[in-house]
């Protein structure tokens, strides 16, 4: 162990960083989705609403515009620390929100100030801290480790989710919702004590090869000279259409199943292991092939597979939703395994070493604003056929089905953009590190 640790120093802290986004993984269960949904009806809150919340993941993206002044300025450990610590007790504060002892209009409110603040402090150290992680691994074993990383996250999900849902059901089965709501939240604070732990044992790199970035991390790095690099820019508009069709439709899903389509918390934690396990299947082989062929490739692959999942969500409805949103879902677990990595793995594959932090944090915030504009936008076509009975041009239609059709136009999109735009991008060359 020693050998290996004089030979690589940076190893123990990659091991940190797959426990780390395990932990991260884990938390971000515990606050999205049907979970959210869970806590947002107990105190009232409309469908519509719950979406718009549920984009604050994508509004938070916007604070990463921050993180292009922490740009190579030196170390960001202390800062990425703080920051979690920060994040992670806003979230367990979101579980005790129903506990406050004013009106349900008030408690919104608040649930709202606080997951909005959560998400935006998480996003301001979201770039740097990727940026200090991802330094630490090779150029040319980056598709396979984070397929590893997403790996062992997915089946670490897998275990804590069936877990919370069997609890939460038995909770809700002995009508104390309470009681799932302060054991969610003691579960937040025990997970967020031990991810903030692998950070302190992680190193951020001080490799003397670094000394160019260093020097250029005396410089500011002006919005203006990010925005001319024609190929950040197709990335960029890359992002924003994939987060326009994400977010048109996947954040009224999670009202969609406790609702109208009737799922339990274990039929919901059952449907997450599963998807845990196609994309822990798919996540080391869709890795593999972008070392092997690109990123872009990849995700070309990804993206057809992923109009696939929302046209078939259009047609789900609460006579077929258990077999329908299962087969919507796994889909979508094919895709997501290459998807995630490879939108990160652009900036790599095509942006200058120096320039990957601000990259990534311009790429994050404009992409991010724009999803939570357009979930906001489409939270009032919600609305309007909740109101009007689940009718929309005359059809007899839950707006879930009309929101999904969004979401399979804007992915359709992204194929093509991602076939005669992304990859005839050259990408850059590196010296080796």
């Amino acid at each position: 162990m020693n050998e290996k640790t004089l030979k690589d120093p940076y190893r123990f802290s990659r091991i940190m960083y797959i426990i780390e986004a395990a932990l991260e993984y884990f938390i971000s269960l515990v606050v999205t989705d049907a979970y959210l949904a869970k806590i947002a009806k107990s105190i009232d809150m409309s469908d519509g609403l719950i979406g718009v919340i549920s984009a604050f993941v994508s509004l938070g993206c916007g604070m990463q515009i921050v993180a292009i002044f922490f740009s190579g300025r030196g170390p960001v450990k202390r800062l990425v620390c703080t920051g979690t610590v920060i994040t992670n007790l806003a979230f367990m504060l979101v579980y005790l929100t129903p506990f406050f002892p004013v009106g349900n209009g008030v408690r919104t409110v608040i649930l709202i100030a606080i997951f909005l603040g959560a998400h935006l402090i998480k996003n301001i150290v979201h770039s740097p801290k990727i940026n200090w992680f991802m330094s630490l691994v090779e150029d040319s074993k980056r598709g396979v480790f984070t397929a590893n990383k997403e790996i062992i996250s997915l089946i670490g999900g897998m275990i804590f989710t069936l877990i919370m849902g069997a609890v939460i059901d038995g909770f809700e089965a002995a009508n104390n919702l309470n009681g799932a709501f302060i054991t969610s939240a003691v579960t937040i604070l025990v997970l967020g004590a031990l991810h903030i732990l692998t950070m302190v044992l992680a190193k951020e790199k001080t490799d003397p090869s670094m000394g160019e970035v260093k020097e250029k991390s005396k410089q500011k790095f002006p919005i203006k000279e990010l925005l001319a690099n024609k190929n950040l820019v197709k990335i960029v508009l890359f992002s924003v259409i994939w987060h326009i069709a994400q977010y048109a439709a996947t954040p009224f899903y999670g009202a969609y199943k406790v609702d109208a389509l009737g799922f339990t918390m274990l039929f919901n934690s059952v449907l997450m292991i599963a998807y845990s396990i196609v994309r822990a299947l798919f996540s080391r082989p869709l890795g593999r092939f972008a070392d092997k062929r690109s990123f872009a490739t990849m995700l070309i692959l990804c993206f057809a597979v992923i109009s696939v999942a929302f046209g078939i969500n259009v047609f789900t409805v609460p006579s077929n939703g258990h077999v329908m949103f299962t087969v919507y879902y796994m889909l979508f677990a094919v895709a997501l395994a290459g998807i995630n990595s490879g939108t990160i793995n652009l900036v790599y594959d095509y942006v200058p070493h120096d320039q990957r932090v601000a990259a990534l944090a311009l790429q994050n915030s404009i992409a991010g604003i724009a999803g939570f504009l357009t979930t906001t936008l489409v939270s009032f076509l919600v609305e309007h056929i909740q109101k009007n009975g689940n009718v929309f041009l005359g059809m007899n239609v839950y707006a879930q089905q009309v929101v999904s059709v969004f979401g399979f136009v804007g992915s359709v999109i992204c194929e093509l953009y991602l076939i005669f735009v992304i990859r005839k991008i050259h990408k850059v060359k590196e010296p080796s590190v």
